[in-house]
């Protein structure tokens, strides 16, 4: 089968051939028909998170179907051992021994992959798979990023890429108020966010004309926390949403008061997995991508450090 591999982190990924993947029992193989592109995949490519296996195929927000035609989405949890303390306390996202997709699970690079058959989750019939491949994880952690700001109304989403865009069309349709940053002077993407549903938009560097309820922070630029907190309202609180984030600067305590919170948010669950795609079904979310064929793996890479689209960079294969 076709493949893009990463044999070495920091250098670029490579077409190859690797050989058709058998299923084990319990596993299902799946013909692969998009693959949507994610911050995690670019920061493994640069060795700004450790592989665990070399070569490795990346991808993990696959869109495929079984020989009979179903069709199933594939996550970046791939597996949990289902018995230590963190899973039989519904909190399978924090497993001690989880393997992921696209890093110690070959993932969605390819024209096939097996998965395990009880982390797959069936898809909205509505959406393509270029389309749907997105919500499997910009989608879907920023889901949970979201349910952890409670009943926030006025939400701040800073750095407006492919889970925020989502993000925002949610809590639209949930009745809050979005206020969008980026990097200051982007007004393209500032204008693009406003597409997307929300009530202001700006640089990151600029002051909101509302304080925030709350704020998720996409971007991987540890400097935006402590700007996001002097931009909250009292017992607001700052999500962490990514899995690599540069060093947080210090800051005054007096920015933390008020019982403002920081949290970060790690992996998902299947259960965030149901009720994200019920919530995209029924809110109606339209992501917005750029394709790829599956040879131009590393370029949509280099295209998603460099800022050059909006929304999602997806690989057609």
């Amino acid at each position: 089968m076709r493949a893009v591999v990463l044999e070495r982190q920091g250098e670029p990924l490579q077409p190859t051939t690797l050989p058709e993947p058998e299923p084990q029992p319990g596993q299902l193989l799946l013909k692969i028909g998009a693959c949507a592109v994610c911050r995690t995949d670019l920061h493994l490519r640069d060795h700004e998170i450790e592989a665990t296996k070399l070569p490795v195929v990346l991808g993990h927000q696959i869109v495929g179907r079984t020989d009979d035609g179903q069709r199933f989405g594939v996550p970046w949890l791939g597996w949990t051992d289902g018995t230590c303390r963190y899973c039989t306390s519904g909190r399978e996202n924090l497993c001690l021994t989880a393997r992921f997709t696209g890093r110690d699970i070959d993932g969605g690079y390819a024209e096939w992959t097996v998965a395990d058959e009880r982390y797959c989750l069936p898809l909205p019939d509505e959406l393509t798979d270029e389309q749907a491949a997105p919500l499997l994880c910009g989608g879907l952690i920023g889901y949970r990023s979201l349910t952890m700001t409670g009943d926030a109304h006025r939400l701040g989403l800073y750095g407006f890429g492919s889970a925020a865009h989502m993000i925002c069309q949610a809590a639209v349709f949930q009745g809050r108020e979005v206020y969008a940053f980026t990097r200051p002077h982007d007004t393209r993407t500032q204008d693009f966010a406003k597409t997307q549903g929300a009530t202001w938009a700006g640089g990151s560097d600029e002051q909101p004309p509302e304080l925030l309820d709350a704020a998720i922070i996409f971007a991987s630029a540890g400097e935006l926390v402590p700007q996001a907190l002097k931009h909250l309202d009292r017992d607001g609180t700052v999500v962490c949403a990514g899995i690599h984030m540069t060093d947080i600067p210090s800051f005054p305590y007096d920015d933390l008061y008020y019982e403002k919170k920081i949290r970060s948010v790690a992996n998902l669950t299947r259960q965030d997995g149901h009720e994200w795609l019920a919530l995209a079904r029924e809110a109606e979310i339209r992501t917005s991508i750029t394709k790829y064929p599956l040879e131009d793996a590393e370029q949509a890479l280099a295209d998603l450090r460099a800022g050059r689209f909006e929304g999602t960079a997806v690989l057609v294969i």
